[in-house]
């Protein structure tokens, strides 16, 4: 049995996902604690979307045990838990349908459900909603047609969607992914500003470049072929020897900033 540690909000003990044949991620132990902010990163195909998956309580591991806002998945309602875990990704904004209006995309977090249907919302709600789009600058389309938004607009009022329940863990699933340099850099600046906030949640944002990620991550997990190559603080583990390792090519890496740029060496 594992030592559940009190101040974790995900604790990985040997995690491992199979799919047929194939291991997805291979004994992975990992801990998240209530004032850290995690990046992982790694290659397409290195498990970092099945470790998302976990996380947000949305898939058990085939062995190990997985401790989610100190519930071992397996023991525990997920339905009663996914309400606490905030989730933004691109496959669940190709879900959200384009004529929903952005307030109602974001308020209809508070039940669970993508699309409004015959959901009674309150004042106080709306107020919520409007309030979260405001503090990433798309209050001003809360009455507009979402499939009618910028990707980097949709990205936003995804992330405000995620923070209407007020989760204790916040997920973000690749957030600039698609978006043009400007649409990355207003994102990248909300994000700052958020992390900055002393009451956000714990956070763990995915991506596949160092580049795309906030000043304001304390911690990185590097995954390659479904293994951890190495994890700990930010500072240490983005830097030449693993991120080349990560992603099986030598590697530069800089830091301005509070920002990280990685190139390859010629």
């Amino acid at each position: 049995m594992v030592d559940v540690n009190p101040d974790a909000v995900l604790q990985f003990a040997e995690v491992t996902v199979r799919r047929g044949t194939a291991t997805l991620l291979d004994r992975i132990s990992w801990t998240v604690e209530v004032d850290e902010r995690w990046a992982v990163l790694g290659p397409n195909g290195a498990g970092k979307t099945t470790l998302l998956q976990i996380a947000a309580a949305q898939l058990h591991p085939s062995c190990g045990e997985a401790f989610v806002l100190g519930e071992r998945l397996g023991r525990v309602d997920v339905f009663e838990l996914r309400p606490r875990i905030g989730l933004a990704s691109a496959a669940l904004a190709e879900r959200i349908p384009g004529g929903e209006i952005v307030r109602d995309v974001v308020v209809s977090a508070g039940y669970s459900v993508l699309g409004r249907w015959r959901e009674a919302y309150g004042a106080r709600d709306v107020r919520r909603a409007v309030a979260l789009l405001d503090r990433f600058g798309v209050g001003h389309f809360a009455d507009r047609p979402f499939g009618t938004l910028s990707q980097g607009e949709k990205a936003r009022v995804q992330i405000a969607r995620a923070l209407m329940t007020d989760p204790e863990l916040l997920l973000l699933d690749e957030p600039a992914a698609g978006l043009d340099l400007g649409g990355r850099e207003e994102l990248l600046r909300r994000l700052t500003r958020f992390a900055d906030d002393p009451d956000a949640p714990a956070s763990v944002l995915v991506t596949n470049h160092v580049e795309e990620l906030p000043p304001g991550i304390t911690h990185a997990l590097l995954l390659r072929g479904g293994a951890v190559v190495a994890s700990g603080l930010a500072r240490e583990v983005l830097t030449d020897e693993p991120l080349s390792e990560t992603f099986g090519l030598r590697l530069t890496v800089d830091r301005s900033g509070g920002r990280w740029f990685a190139r390859a060496v010629q």
